[in-house]
């Protein structure tokens, strides 16, 4: 079995690289992205190496997630972003009601 901890890293980004890049408030891309939580119309949530990002405004659609590179693209009217820490959500219900 290969030892991966000695292994160089890929063309992937840095854990933490998260940007994002806003064009005319229509097209949103985010990297650093590891989890889309939910979409419709009206807004996205995703969870970032940053925190969890919410996009909200209308016509949203969001694009294929890239499991290599962590970026994904938000088309829409964007009219507003917000981030939010990332909960821990390990251990499920029960471990966190008797916690």
């Amino acid at each position: 079995m290969p030892n991966r901890q000695n292994e160089l890293p890929g063309p992937e980004l840095p854990a933490q690289a998260h940007t994002l890049m806003l064009e005319n408030r229509q097209t949103l891309v985010a990297t650093g992205v590891t989890r889309v939580i939910s979409c419709d119309e009206t807004g996205a949530a995703l969870e970032t190496t940053q925190g969890n990002l919410t996009i909200g405004g209308q016509k949203i659609q969001v694009g294929e997630l890239s499991v290599r590179t962590g970026e994904v693209r938000i088309t829409g009217k964007i009219e507003f972003l917000q981030y939010a820490e990332n909960r821990q959500t390990s251990g499920g219900f029960f471990r966190r009601l008797f916690g």
